[in-house]
């Protein structure tokens, strides 16, 4: 009964929350009151290991080299051919488990366009669905980042940006988000999250231009 009373408790805050900026997002993310049970008949299930291959070296890709800095264009073009097999992946229905829908959705992460990351948003619910509790934090981050780059005000305060290879600062943040909401999503409190400015900057060496945080 608690964690049917949470589910709700759930779905109205963030219903309320989309109204009051007109965002298109679906309202999927109720599912995450589910805190991740695994849906019945799916623990006999094998993760697919080309996904996991390709998130491994998602990961990888993004980890700085001996020298202590980043491959971008190395790691730009991975991102690409990996972008591509997801999407034949997804639309083959290849996907089946948590892990599975979690890999997909974190190479959705990196692309490049809204709906990309809105689709990404939907594999961590149904991530999420199957038992994957990493897919939470994923959530949010997701969201976050398809409001960003929708020109909208992030939720969760998960997504930085580098102008011009300045400083990274932390994108702006819509009012109304409780910081035990944020918790419940693995995400930091807003204070924190804008304490992260430093260490963004202290790790990507002042700024590349474009969105980070995920």
């Amino acid at each position: 009964m608690e964690l049917f009373q949470a589910l709700l408790m759930y779905i109205r805050l963030t219903m309320r929350s989309y109204l009051s900026f007109g965002a298109g997002v679906a309202v999927t993310l109720a599912c995450v009151g589910f805190f991740g049970q695994a849906a019945p008949g799916q623990g006999d299930l094998a993760d697919n290991a080309e996904l996991a291959k390709m998130h491994k070296e998602d990961q990888e890709a993004r980890a700085p080299g001996k020298d202590g800095k980043i491959d971008w264009h190395k790691m730009m073009e991975g991102d690409k051919i990996r972008l591509a097999r997801v999407k034949e992946m997804y639309k083959d229905g290849i996907m089946k488990t948590g892990n599975d829908f979690y890999h997909a959705a974190m190479i959705l992460q990196h692309a490049e366009v809204p709906n990309d990351y809105l689709l990404s948003h939907d594999l961590c619910v149904l991530a999420i669905i199957k038992g994957n509790k990493q897919a939470v934090w994923l959530a949010a981050a997701s969201e976050d980042r398809y409001l960003d780059h929708s020109k909208l005000p992030q939720r969760f305060g998960t997504q930085y940006r580098s102008e011009n290879n300045g400083p990274f600062k932390l994108t702006p943040v819509v009012d109304g988000i409780a910081d035990w909401h944020r918790k419940m999503m693995n995400c930091p409190t807003l204070e924190d999250a804008k304490k992260r400015e430093a260490e963004m900057n202290k790790m990507f060496g002042g700024g590349k231009s474009g969105g980070g945080g995920g």
